[in-house]
């Protein structure tokens, strides 16, 4: 298992002070959410695309993919009632994966729970029909892209659809395509009936990413919830990608909490320099 940190949880700092500060830190790669580079990734020159790349291979970092994907610009929506809403955000998620593929990338995280909400009027099983039909537009170039798209179960705090493992396994399996996985994040994993270990091992075939964070918001072994079942059961599953620390709660500060939570994965995990 390798170390990742996803990068808008450093506000204040540019892309070469970020690279620069986590390579020295110890992580091995980079996630980055799109709206923190850009509101639009459709603007971007591929100049600065391959900037950006250039500056995390010169600190020795893979840019591993992309989460938040549908933050920004204002209007996206996976399954919203509107035709031409859905045919834009299919279009923009197409030049994600483009993005994606230019930077290195190999993961695109599908979080972005207030474009996938069900709206007022939307019955469950439009959401369902809409929501494959974005996947099914996607996903071959997805695929030609060498990108993975994980859907990101997230809890009923943040969306009101798509809220446990099951329900993602359950789209997983309807759509059957080899570039659609599952994403597991622990706090909202924290949010299900079942227990962190128990999701794990019984999703382990689609489990592709995975993110590390407290319950509480905070980077992982900054509060309450132990790492370590958690750890025994990937490595239970032979899982060998990337945890990326996602922090929503960064007190005190962006960089301690990122060391922090970086000197305690590497506790549990067993690592050794």
């Amino acid at each position: 298992m390798k170390f990742a940190v996803c990068n808008e949880i450093f506000k204040e700092l540019q892309w070469k002070d970020i690279c620069d500060f986590v390579s020295t830190l110890g992580y091995e790669g980079v996630e980055i959410a799109p709206f923190s580079i850009i509101d639009d990734v459709r603007n971007i020159e591929e100049r600065r695309v391959g900037e950006i790349r250039r500056v995390a291979e010169e600190t020795g970092l893979a840019i591993i993919g992309l989460h938040w994907l549908l933050a920004s610009p204002p209007g996206l929506h996976i399954n919203h009632p509107d035709p031409s809403v859905r045919s834009e955000t299919v279009d923009y998620m197409k030049q994600l994966i483009k993005f994606c593929k230019t930077l290195g990338g190999w993961l695109m995280v599908l979080g972005s729970p207030k474009q996938r909400m069900i709206l007022p009027g939307v019955s469950k099983e439009d959401a369902w029909r809409w929501t494959k039909e974005f996947l099914l537009k996607v996903l071959d170039d997805a695929e030609k892209s060498g990108v993975f798209i994980c859907i990101e179960p997230l809890s009923p705090q943040e969306t009101n659809f798509i809220n446990t493992a099951e329900e993602a396994v359950y789209i997983i399996e309807e759509i059957s395509h080899p570039n659609l996985k599952l994403h597991l994040d622990v706090k909202a994993m924290s949010s299900e009936k079942e227990n962190i270990e128990d999701i794990i091992r019984k999703n382990a075939r689609y489990l592709k990413h995975f993110h590390a964070n407290d319950a509480s918001g905070r980077g992982p072994g900054l509060g309450d919830t132990d790492f370590r079942p958690i750890v025994r059961a990937l490595k239970e599953i032979n899982y060998d990608g990337y945890i990326s620390v996602e922090i929503f709660d960064t007190y005190p500060s962006p960089e301690i909490s990122a060391q922090k939570s970086l000197e305690y994965l590497k506790e549990v995990t067993g690592y050794e320099d």
